[in-house]
């Protein structure tokens, strides 16, 4: 079992919570793979938050674009963040805009290494 805090200390909440269960079968060296490839591509909270600040100053839509929702991105683009309202209701909501992106970027990380090391060199049909 992988100890999740030393190989990624920056989690928090309930994102460490549910890392914490995809990593609980790991053994150490897929935990290690799993945390670089995670770490690399996960979003953080406070980088949505400021993202979603700049919508007041007339860029509107770029956390969107960020966790990849290009529609709502041009959207909010184009409506000046749904009148602001959207945005509004995205800086509420910022941390779970990031958990949510966090998670499927953790499944899409998971099913990765598994189908690397299941058609790795050892791989036998």
């Amino acid at each position: 079992m992988a100890n999740v805090l030393r190989h990624l200390p920056e989690l928090e909440g309930m994102e460490l919570g549910y890392i914490q269960g995809l990593m609980k079968n790991m053994d150490e060296d897929q935990a290690s793979l799993f945390a670089q490839v995670y770490r690399a591509r996960r979003k953080d909270a406070q980088m949505i938050l400021i993202l979603t600040l700049l919508g007041f100053f007339g860029f509107a839509g770029l956390h969107r674009f960020i966790l990849g929702q290009i529609g709502l991105g041009i959207l909010y683009i184009l409506t000046v963040g749904l009148c602001f309202i959207g945005t509004i209701v995205d800086l509420v909501n910022y941390k779970s805009l990031a958990y949510e992106y966090n998670i499927k970027v953790a499944h899409e990380t998971i099913n990765m290494l598994s189908t690397s090391f299941d058609m790795g060199p050892d791989h036998k049909e």
